[in-house]
């Protein structure tokens, strides 16, 4: 059973820095890729930024040059590195583990408990 930790959210200003982390654990003979999503109040839930298993990495247009997705295999461990922050990026942030079949499909099979990002102005 694949199990996912996130944490590293806090309360930052307009501008500031955070990095999300997401430990990863139970995947042993499986191989997934990996992602981020968020979920601001009122707000469906959207995809941020994703990386597959040979480490290619997609952004949301609106994070695109200010978020970088990372993942270190030998610390089981998937990390979101968040720049120059917006009131918009304020949100619940999820880690997901999508389990590759050929392909990363859409949908995560597996998601982290989320870890709250408020960017203040």
């Amino acid at each position: 059973q694949v199990q996912l930790t996130d944490s590293g959210g806090d309360s930052v200003q307009t501008g500031g820095s955070l990095r999300l982390s997401c430990g990863v654990s139970g995947y042993i003979g499986r191989r997934f890729c990996m992602a981020w999503f968020r979920q601001a109040p009122g707000k469906e839930r959207e995809e941020v930024a994703r990386i597959d298993i040979s480490d290619k990495t997609t952004y949301a247009a609106s994070v695109q040059g200010r978020f970088t997705i990372s993942r270190a295999n030998a610390e089981n461990a998937l990390y979101l590195q968040m720049n120059d922050l917006k009131p918009e990026d304020t949100a619940v942030y999820y880690c997901a583990a999508l389990e590759y079949l050929g392909y990363c499909p859409r949908t995560p099979d597996v998601w982290g408990q989320g870890t709250q990002v408020t960017v203040s102005s």
